[in-house]
């Protein structure tokens, strides 16, 4: 029985998305399919993002992005980028109403529910409504 569901499950039958192949990596989490395998071991991904990180960590395949103020390496160069605002104390994406700044957008995104009553996460057991996932999981707990 699965007890972790949002509201939206309650009233769609289905999730949208914008093209047909971010639909078909979406399945990926419901069939458990992992399609990018690496060449040099038997490890295989969901993701070609994971298989990238791998072939990096693993067998020293491409270079690491490395940040020249504290030598801290990455494997992406967007976690870099992100990083680097963490030097310059600069939080690019501002909160509209409490003006806290956060360095990713996805920050932000997961900081906007504490100023609403919407509550998009229930528990299938009790039905009990929660602002965001970790709440929810704690719950579980």
């Amino acid at each position: 029985m699965n007890v972790l569901r949002t509201k939206a499950d309650k009233l769609m039958t289905g999730k949208p998305f914008k093209s047909s192949r971010d639909l078909k990596n979406h399945a990926y989490i419901h069939t458990g399919a992992k399609p990018y395998s690496c060449r040099h071991c038997s490890d295989s991904f969901t993701w070609h993002r994971q298989l990238k990180t791998h072939l990096l960590k693993s067998h020293n395949e491409s270079t690491w992005f490395t940040c020249h103020i504290c030598q801290k390496k990455f494997s992406r160069s967007d976690q870099l980028k992100t990083h680097l605002l963490r030097h310059e104390d600069v939080g690019p994406y501002v909160c509209s109403e409490c003006a806290k700044c956060f360095y990713t957008a996805y920050a932000l995104k997961r900081h906007q529910p504490t100023h609403s009553d919407f509550k998009p996460f229930c528990c299938g057991l009790c039905d009990k409504d929660f602002k965001c996932k970790e709440n929810i999981i704690k719950h579980f707990k």
